[in-house]
Parts: C-alpha cells; sequence; structure tokens
C-alpha cells in the first residue's frame, strides 16, 4: 500500500516564490516546488479497505467555502537538532476547523490518533546531521526577508508518497472540492 496524507496543494506562482529560498545550507535535501503542500493529516501505509472508509469520508465532507492561506515566515522543526527547514503559515479558524475534520475522518476509519500538534506548514528541505544548529541559524539570518504570501486553497488532495524517497515526488491520488 503507498503512504497517503492529505493536504491544500500550494498554486505554482506560490512554489515559485518560495523556490528562492532553495540553496545556501549544507546538508539540507530540498523538496522541489511542484511538491509544496499544506500537510493536513498523515494517514501513512494504510490497507485498501483504511483508505476506502478514508476517502468515502471525504466524499461527505460538509460544505465549506475556498480558503485563504497565508505563509509569513521561515522555521525549523527540531530545536537543537533541526530536521526540517519550512515556511509557516497564519493561523486560521478556518485551516484549523478543516484539519481537525481529517483527524476525524481518520479515526472514523480507524487510525491512531496524531499525537503531534497541527502546525501549518509548507516544508521547504528535510536537514540531515551536517545541517548543524549553527548553520541553520546562520542560513536564516542570512535569508532574503520573508514577504507573506497569500492563497486560495478549494479542495483536499489525497497524495501517495514512495516510502523509500521521502520528500516526493508525491502523485494526486484523488481531490474533494469544498464547495
Amino acid at each position: 500500500m503507498p503512504r497517503l496524507f492529505t493536504a491544500l496543494a500550494v498554486p505554482p506562482e506560490i512554489a515559485d516564490a518560495l523556490a528562492v529560498y532553495r540553496g545556501g545550507l549544507q546538508g539540507a535535501r530540498w523538496v522541489e516546488p511542484a511538491d509544496f503542500h499544506v500537510t493536513l493529516r498523515f494517514l501513512g501505509d494504510v490497507e485498501r479497505p483504511v483508505a476506502e472508509d478514508f476517502l468515502d469520508s471525504l466524499a461527505e465532507a460538509r460544505l465549506r467555502g475556498p480558503l485563504t492561506v497565508t505563509l509569513d515566515g521561515l522555521g525549523t522543526f527540531g530545536g537543537g537538532k533541526p530536521r526540517a527547514l519550512y515556511a509557516s503559515i497564519h493561523p486560521s479558524a478556518d485551516l484549523a476547523d478543516l484539519q481537525a475534520e481529517q483527524e476525524r475522518f481518520a479515526r472514523r476509519a480507524g487510525l491512531a490518533p496524531e499525537t503531534r500538534k497541527f502546525t501549518p506548514h509548507v516544508t521547504l528541505a528535510r536537514l540531515r546531521r551536517e545541517a548543524s544548529p549553527e548553520a541553520v541559524a546562520m542560513y536564516l539570518s542570512q535569508a532574503p526577508v520573508f514577504t507573506p504570501l497569500t492563497f486560495t486553497a478549494d479542495r483536499v488532495t489525497v497524495y501517495s508518497a514512495r516510502e523509500s524517497t521521502g520528500g516526493g515526488p508525491y502523485l494526486a491520488e484523488a481531490a474533494f472540492p469544498f464547495a
């Protein structure tokens, strides 16, 4: 079974604007701009019946209007052992509500609850050991000024990824428009 997750796709013009941050950090494995997304719920390697139950829930999701998503800065996950560089997303009640709905659908399909707090972001790079905290701090201090980027999301996309590659390429398996 492929590894599945739900996400909001990042439009090409926003991906192009984020691409200026690629490069200049040793130990970074950069995500291809075509693979930029905002993960809502990681499902993992799931059996077909679980995936089908989850997809059925998505097809019956409550109607909602398009969401405005604003990327507002750069950040890292991992603290003293940085593991990812990302573009942060300004918190939004609508986005939090959408993610909570995804979580309910996953639990209804039989998946274990997500234990990590939802931190909406777009991963720009995965960081290896060579990306020391000092190197990451230097990169962030010398990166171009981050000008907020806003886009409208009007659907949830279910993506698959190959386990061995991590970070793409991702394949859109299904899309569920909001309204």
